[in-house]
């Protein structure tokens, strides 16, 4: 096609187009860069086409100017950027075709460029059918350019345009893949600088990404953690619940929060938050964003405030009981033991007087064990049965429940046994059946489930019909000296002392609730 377009060209002018096509053509493939590329089109003007002067004007990214970027031989004037149908150089890109001027003093809209111009050729820059820019030549001499010049200069171009459209393309290409690292980098300097560890799972829960901060907790470093799925690297995690969660935020694609006792991998305990968000590609929900907090710390200068404000609650239950049940139980066994030296008896009132004398120390048994758990001590852990130990808490709590109208019943199945701390069990029951009883102000139904789930672990199950807690409330209900009692009825610190008793056993306390609904608090224990 070249060698056609050649035909009716001089041998001469032939020869140094050839040439010029072979400069353009070793541009194209091996320059990048626009300005080199651009200085060299006018270098290849000069000394193939022995023009005197050049102009080479792009298309701005509004479609409607043309700017000055390249040029020898002309005036600073001339860099003016112009419109699209501005004189013979907008006019070219407004055709898209070669213009020829034999006299520039006859156009009323001539665009200064040389001294003395008398003649002008210009010629559009199109690459793939589009408008890339405007080539250009003027001379101070009349009919220096012919109808001759105007193919060899449009071959130009269009290899001009190619190489100048590409080398474009590349520069956008180049900033882009440029802020994309600049982005990479600066993220990865807040990964590492926050105090929090961050890392993600994909859709099967395999670790995608592992901040420096998760190395430090975790004691595993990021070539190890990427690529493994995360319950295989972390065992623990599936008793604990995350697991779990973690395929729930996948499958609803919802955010979550948790709380837990994590055992790491060199055996200590480590008190942590853990936000779950949703990784979305469009809507659809690719993956999972876990942010993991230590609170190890925060808790334990808790501590000595939680164990105040428990014995505060303790100290006001039990000043109850002592003005309430033992002194009346003083005066009853005094009476009794009165009885019993009056003779004779009958053997019915002696057996109901053993009778009366066994019933006192049942009660006063009661009141003890509730004192027992209120004591501030570790830990002391013994084999447990926990339908036992919920049917003797509720001997506590039967008389508070019938005064209330509050019906409650037990759903126990064949359970083994546990090793826990019965009396800090004690306590989160007595706490949730009393925070049902409070919720729900004087009627309903309060249902205590004990079973093994699928994963053998020891659920129990405290379910009430009251009007449910509101979402809003749910990520807060944990939280200490949170409370929705009125002031001077609770402080706050119930379910938080309640989570961190199952946590300290290896288990997990979870809320499920809808409004008007009712409430089931979930608590999951080993079974060892």
């Amino acid at each position: 096609m070249i060698a056609t377009n050649l035909s009716n060209i001089s041998e001469q002018k032939s020869e140094r187009l050839l040439n010029a096509l072979v400069e353009i053509g070793q541009e194209l493939a091996s320059t990048t860069d626009l300005e080199e590329l651009l200085d060299s089109v006018l270098r290849v003007a000069r000394e193939v086409f022995r023009f005197e002067n050049a102009i080479i004007r792009l298309l701005d990214e509004d479609g409607l100017h043309l700017i000055a970027v390249a040029a020898f031989g002309y005036t600073e004037e001339a860099m003016v950027p112009i419109q699209i149908g501005q004189g013979v150089m907008g006019r070219t890109a407004e055709v898209q075709k070669a213009i020829l001027i034999e006299d520039v003093s006859k156009l009323p809209d001539y665009v200064p460029g040389i001294a003395g111009a008398q003649c002008e050729l210009a010629v559009p820059l199109i690459s793939k059918n589009k408008l890339v820019g405007v080539l250009n030549v003027e001379s101070p001499r009349l009919g220096a350019f012919s109808a001759e010049d105007i193919e060899p200069l449009m071959i130009l171009g269009r290899q001009a345009a190619i190489a100048i459209d590409n080398a474009k393309l590349y520069d956008r290409l180049r900033k882009m893949t440029e802020g994309y690292r600049q982005l990479s980098e600066f993220n990865n300097r807040i990964l590492k600088s926050v105090s929090l560890g961050v890392y993600t799972v994909d859709r099967n829960v395999v670790i995608t990404s592992w901040n420096s901060r998760m190395a430090e907790m975790s004691g595993v470093p990021a070539e190890q953690a990427i690529g493994a799925k995360l319950q295989e690297l972390f065992p623990n995690l599936s008793k604990e619940g995350v697991i779990e969660r973690i395929e729930e935020v996948l499958q609803s694609g919802t955010k979550a929060r948790l709380r837990l006792l994590h055992r790491q991998l060199d055996g200590t305990n480590r008190f942590q938050k853990r936000r779950l968000t949703p990784l979305k590609d469009g809507d659809e929900t690719t993956g999972v964003v876990i942010i993991v907090e230590d609170i190890t710390d925060f808790k334990r200068l808790l501590d000595q405030t939680i164990q105040s404000e428990k014995l505060a609650e303790v100290g006001r239950l039990t000043a109850g009981i002592a003005h309430e049940i033992n002194n009346p139980l003083a005066m009853v066994a005094y009476a009794t033991e009165l009885l019993k030296r009056e003779k004779p008896l009958s053997n019915f009132q002696e057996e109901m007087l053993e009778k009366i004398e066994m019933e006192v120390e049942r009660l006063k048994s009661l009141t003890g064990g509730l004192l027992s758990f209120s004591s501030n001590r570790g830990t002391q852990n013994r084999l447990v049965n926990l339908n036992d130990l919920i049917t003797e808490v509720l001997k506590l709590l039967r008389f508070e429940l019938q005064r209330k109208s509050i019906q409650l019943d037990t759903e126990f199945s064949e359970i083994p046994v546990i090793t826990a701390d019965p009396n800090k069990l004690k306590q989160v029951i007595i706490n949730l059946v009393m925070n049902a009883v409070h919720a729900m102000q004087g009627q309903g139904r309060i249902i205590l489930r004990t079973s093994l789930d699928l994963a053998g672990m020891l659920e129990l199950q405290v379910e009430d019909d009251g009007p449910g807690i509101a979402p809003e409330l749910q990520e807060q209900i944990f939280a200490p000296f949170f409370t929705t009692k009125p002031e001077g009825e609770g402080t706050g610190l119930g379910l938080y002392i309640c989570q961190n008793i199952i946590n300290g056993h290896g288990g997990s306390i979870m809320l499920k609730s809808q409004p008007e609904s009712g409430t089931i608090f979930h608590i999951r224990l080993p079974v060892e």
